[in-house]
């Protein structure tokens, strides 16, 4: 296997590692509730702690700084939106966790999330690897 299909997939195993604990493991109180309103700081903070853990991944990587600011900036942008979007849907529906269509909306959230990821590292290889 040629060594950069490997930092492909390193990379893109990263941050899917870094997604599990920040969706799952890293979330306060603050960050879960009131989430259908569009400026929230607990969703701001949680999309926060995703880009802290995405500019440490490209850091391993040695990805020039320029790079990773604006990544981490869009990343930001992009988790904040998906993540009010899937609220605003679940809360209109009174989605919980006992209906199908609740763990609909979780499976399209974490995809999109995943695109995302599988985006960054598109960029990663197509602006940053010689």
């Amino acid at each position: 296997m040629p060594d950069y299909v490997g930092s492909i997939l390193l990379l893109l195993g990263l941050l899917q590692f870094k997604h599990m604990f920040a969706d799952f493991y890293m979330q306060t109180q603050k960050m879960l509730s009131g989430r259908g309103i569009y400026f929230h700081m607990g969703r701001a903070q949680h999309a926060g702690v995703h880009v802290i853990g995405s500019f440490l991944v490209f850091l391993i990587f040695h990805t020039p700084m320029w790079f990773i600011l604006v990544i981490c900036a869009l990343e930001w942008f992009i988790h904040f939106n998906i993540d009010y979007c899937k609220a605003c849907y679940s809360e209109s529906k009174q989605l919980m966790p006992n209906m199908a269509e609740f763990w609909r909306a979780m499976g399209t959230d974490q995809a999109l999330h995943h695109f995302t990821y599988l985006a960054m590292v598109w960029a990663w290889m197509e602006y940053t690897v010689i």
